[in-house]
C-alpha cells in the first residue's frame, strides 16, 4: 500500500503540469473566498449607480436600487405584521405625547401669537395695550393643554386613517440608501462574515474535487468549466447554510440549523430597535400625518380641535377686531399650520423620542422572538431573495475566469 503511494506520488512529481495540478484546492478556495467577498460587497454597494450607461454600464449596490421595493417587503413582510399602527400609537403614552407637545407650545405660546396676529393686522395688534394682550395669551395658554390632550387623543383613534405607513417607509428609504444597507447590515452582519468566511474552506473542499476531476478527465476546459460549476455552487451553498435547514437537526453532539434562524432571539431585538428608533419613531408618525399623503385629513382634524380655543372672551374680540368676519378663515388656517410646524420641534427630541421607541421596540422584539422558524425566515429573505441569483451566478463566472487563469498560467506549457 505504501509503496503504491510512492509510486503515485513520483508519477505526480513527474507530471509537468504538477504545480499546478497540486495547487488546484488552494487556489480555489482563495479565488472562492475574493469572488464572494467581491459579491457581498456588490450586494451593498455602492449606494448610487456608478458608470455610464444606467443600468447597462455601470453598477448599483442590489439592496440601495432596489431600495423601495424592499422596503414594501419589510412593511409587508415584518411592520404589519408586529402590530397596527393604533397599537403602536396607544404603547406610546399618548397622555405622555400631548402632555410633551403642551409644554413646548406653551413656551413660545406668545411668539406664536404675535408671529400670527403681526401678519394678520400688525398696526393693530402693535396698537393694543399689553393688559389686554397679556388676557389673550393666559386664556390661549390655559386652554393649549387641554386642546393637546383631546387632539392627540383623536389623533391615536384616527391614525390608520392619517398614515399610510407603506408609503412612509419606502419614501424614507428611497431617500436614505445608506439607512438601508444599515438594516441589512447591522440585523445580518454574522450571517455576511459566515458566507465570507466559509467560502474559503467550501472551496478548498470543492477545489479538492475539481483536482480529482481533473486527474481523470484532463480536458484543457476541464479547469474552467469546473471552475464555473463549483463556483456556482459554492456560493449557492453558502447562502443556503444562512437559512437552512429551517428547523434544528441533531446529529449527534451538533445541532444544525440556518445561522439567520439560530440567532433569532437576537436579530429580533436589533430589528426591533433600528424599526423603532427609525423607520416608525414616533417623530417619523407624527411628520407623516403633517405632510404626509393624508396630510390634508389631519390639518382638518387639527382645525376641528383649534376652533373652540378661538371662540368666546378676549380671543374672539381680537380676532374680530383684527381681521373682521371675513378673516376668520383665513386665521384658522394660519393657525392650523402655525400649530402644525411648531408642534414638530419638541418631538425632535432625540431623548423624547428615544423613550418612547424603547416601548415599541420591547413590543417588536417579544413578538419577533415568539414567530415560528418559517414566520421569522419570511420577515427578511424575501426582500433580496429575488436577486441571489446574481451573487450565485457571479460565483459562477467568477470560477469560470479563475479556472481559466489557471489553466493558462499553471496547465499550459
Amino acid at each position: 500500500m505504501i509503496d503504491a503511494l510512492f509510486a503515485f506520488w513520483a508519477q505526480l512529481r513527474d507530471m509537468p503540469t504538477f504545480w499546478g495540478f497540486v495547487t488546484i484546492p488552494v487556489v480555489a478556495a482563495v479565488v472562492t473566498w475574493a469572488h464572494v467577498w467581491v459579491a457581498m460587497k456588490m450586494v451593498f454597494y455602492p449606494l448610487e449607480f456608478v458608470g455610464v450607461w444606467k443600468p447597462w454600464l455601470g453598477w448599483q449596490g442590489i439592496v440601495p436600487r432596489k431600495a423601495g421595493k424592499m422596503a414594501g417587503i419589510v412593511v409587508d413582510n415584518t411592520l404589519s405584521k408586529l402590530g397596527s399602527l393604533s397599537e403602536i400609537f396607544r404603547e406610546m403614552e399618548p397622555e405622555r405625547i400631548a402632555r410633551h407637545l403642551s409644554e413646548g407650545i406653551v413656551d413660545r405660546m406668545e411668539e406664536m401669537v404675535d408671529e400670527i396676529m403681526h401678519e394678520k393686522n400688525r398696526v393693530f395688534w402693535e396698537n393694543l395695550p399689553i393688559s389686554f394682550k397679556k388676557r389673550v395669551y393666559a386664556r390661549v395658554r390655559r386652554q393649549i393643554p387641554q386642546m393637546m390632550d383631546s387632539l392627540v387623543n383623536d389623533l391615536g383613534e384616527n391614525i390608520e386613517d392619517l398614515i399610510d405607513l407603506r408609503a412612509m417607509v419606502i419614501r424614507q428609504m428611497e431617500n436614505d440608501k445608506a439607512f438601508v444597507v444599515r438594516v441589512f447590515l447591522d440585523v445580518g452582519d454574522r450571517e455576511v462574515a459566515f458566507v465570507v468566511n466559509s467560502s474559503f474552506w467550501i472551496g478548498l473542499a470543492l477545489g479538492f474535487v475539481q483536482m480529482i476531476l481533473w486527474y481523470f478527465y484532463p480536458s484543457n476546459w476541464g479547469l474552467p468549466i469546473y471552475g464555473a460549476v463549483l463556483g456556482y455552487a459554492t456560493n449557492w451553498i453558502a447562502l443556503t447554510m444562512v437559512f437552512r435547514p429551517l428547523n434544528p437537526i441533531k446529529i449527534g453532539p451538533w445541532r444544525l440549523q440556518g445561522l439567520f434562524l439560530k440567532r433569532q432571539p437576537e436579530i429580533a431585538e436589533k430589528f426591533a430597535e433600528l424599526s423603532a428608533q427609525e423607520m416608525v419613531s414616533l417623530k417619523h408618525l407624527v411628520n407623516e400625518m403633517l405632510t404626509g399623503t393624508y396630510a390634508d385629513r389631519t390639518r382638518a382634524l387639527i382645525r376641528r380641535h383649534i376652533a373652540p380655543m378661538l371662540e368666546g372672551g378676549v380671543v374672539r374680540t381680537a380676532i374680530q377686531l383684527a381681521v373682521g368676519p371675513a378673516g376668520y378663515a383665513s386665521l384658522k388656517r394660519t393657525i392650523v399650520e402655525k400649530a402644525a410646524a411648531l408642534s414638530l420641534q419638541p418631538l425632535a427630541n432625540p431623548q423624547f423620542n428615544k423613550d418612547r421607541a424603547k416601548v415599541i421596540a420591547s413590543i417588536f422584539s417579544t413578538r419577533m422572538k415568539a414567530m415560528s422558524a418559517k414566520e421569522f425566515q419570511d420577515l427578511l429573505r424575501p426582500a433580496f431573495q429575488e436577486d441571489e441569483w446574481i451573487v450565485i451566478v457571479m460565483g459562477g463566472v467568477m470560477g469560470f475566469v479563475a479556472g481559466w487563469l489557471q489553466l493558462v498560467m499553471g496547465f499550459t506549457h
